[in-house]
């Protein structure tokens, strides 16, 4: 029996099926969408928005001179600002909970409109508690995942989507006990909420400790950079462990990761896992700690900061240095002001070998070293004659300073200048280099060189 057009084709398309489901869908559309109740709660809806658009801007003027006139104190000042911004929705949402008790009260339907009340309720809550937190980060996530997950509440869609999520899971094998153990989509994206709200409340609170340490001045600098660097690798490690326990994952499965964790530190993470253990090796040792003058390869500068990674120190010239700290514990460091900021700075010259009265170049060096402020005054200048060199008389002065954060150059040209001075009022001669040339023999016509005897 040879099968029809129409039956061949209906083995390969259900176009019967899909007519009945498309009948279906008019007639839903029909009497649900084109019916006189909708049509009615849709135009509330719309018409919420000529009020609000109206007398909002009015109230936001009211709140903003009464903010001027009687909230000063910042604490009160940020949550009337959030008011402020929030008025027009405000305005919409009191607009449409009189609509809907005014549809209540004529026995009319108003589930259309409780779904809009219950969607603009989830975003004022949202969108107060960004405003008043001020993150650009927390507002983008409220949008984008906290909002979504109101909506599909709303609209009764959530349990769906979360049977959805727990059906996409990842085998991560069995307990002692046997029962298998897996990772699924709804266990990553609860971790991921609870660990992000964990990871704010504990970066809020290490700031907060950071600023009751700032005015501990019976700490030393060192131990409250300690105390903040560890506090600020303890909490979010302490925020994912609780969120992961919060999101039902089993902790104990983490040994199955321990050994590709593992791999990964050893090869990606080696030079950041050592600047990490280095600094706390600086912090704890107190080699350097912030505001002490240190010189690291030949560049001079200040400890401005210590982080978990890197030291920020401030040269002279204004820049900023990032040196990672394992360079500290490897190459070291000299630190001018660790134990003790007394310190001693050399100003070596010379005088003409014409000058008899050596002893006398000793003492107007020294006399010119004391008339320098930033010398200090306990302790005496030395000044040695260290060589008979090619061109002067050579000597090393030896002076101390107590402030070497202040910098080094600029107390030893102000000592040079004092030297300067003082040898030319007793006339002692600073020589330069010079070289004598002896000519023993003028080259012959024929082109001989210097000192080459006639053939």
């Amino acid at each position: 029996m040879t099968a029809t057009p129409d039956t061949a084709l209906d083995d390969i398309v259900p176009v019967a099926d899909l007519t009945e489901r498309l009948q279906g869908l008019l007639t839903w559309v029909e009497t649900q969408l084109l019916s006189i109740d909708v049509a009615i709660q849709l135009g509330v809806i719309l018409i919420a928005f000529l009020p609000a658009l109206i007398f909002a801007p009015r109230l936001r003027k009211l709140l903003h001179e009464a903010t001027k006139r009687w909230f000063t104190l910042a604490w009160v000042k940020r949550p009337v600002t959030a008011l402020m911004v929030l008025m027009t929705p405000l305005a919409i949402y009191i607009v449409l909970t009189i609509a809907r008790v005014t549809l209540g009260a004529l026995d009319r339907p108003s589930a259309i409109v409780e779904a809009a009340l219950s969607l603009l309720t989830a975003w004022l809550v949202i969108r107060a508690v960004t405003l008043v937190i001020r993150s650009k980060f927390w507002s983008a996530v409220a949008f984008y995942i906290a909002w979504p997950i109101a909506a599909l509440d709303v609209f009764g869609l959530l349990d769906d989507v979360i049977a959805q999520l727990q059906t996409l899971a990842i085998p991560l094998g069995e307990t002692d006990s046997g029962e298998p153990v897996q990772l699924t989509l709804l266990d990553v994206v609860r971790t991921l909420i609870y660990f992000g709200a964990l990871f704010w409340a504990a970066s809020f609170a290490t700031k907060a400790i950071d600023r009751q340490l700032d005015k501990a001045e019976e700490l030393s600098p060192a131990f409250r950079a300690l105390i903040s660097k560890t506090l600020g690798i303890l909490l979010p490690v302490l925020a994912l462990l609780i969120a992961l326990q919060m999101a039902g994952f089993n902790l104990a499965t983490l040994a199955i990761f321990s050994g590709a964790v593992g791999i990964g530190i050893g090869l990606g993470l080696q030079q950041t896992v050592s600047n990490f253990a280095a600094g706390f090796t600086l912090l704890a040792d107190k080699s350097i700690k912030p505001g002490d003058a240190v010189e690291i390869d030949g560049t001079f500068g200040w400890v401005t900061g210590m982080q978990s990674r890197y030291v920020s120190i401030r040269t002279r010239d204004g820049t900023e240095l990032l040196i990672p700290n394992d360079h500290f514990i490897m190459n070291g460091v000299v630190n001018w002001s660790k134990s003790d900021k007394i310190v001693r700075l050399h100003a070596p010259f010379g005088v003409s070998y014409a000058t008899r009265d050596l002893e006398k170049v000793q003492a107007l060096a020294i006399e010119a070293a004391k008339t320098v402020d930033r010398v200090v005054s306990d302790r005496d200048p030395v000044c040695n004659l260290m060589e008979f060199g090619d061109n002067s008389v050579n000597f090393d002065l030896r002076f101390w300073i107590k402030d070497p954060e202040n910098g080094q150059s600029n107390v030893r040209s102000d000592v040079y200048m004092a030297i300067w001075d003082a040898l030319h009022e007793a006339d002692i001669e600073i020589p330069f280099p010079q070289r004598d040339i002896y000519i023993k023999q003028m080259p012959s016509n024929g082109g001989d060189e210097v000192g080459t005897p006639d053939a």
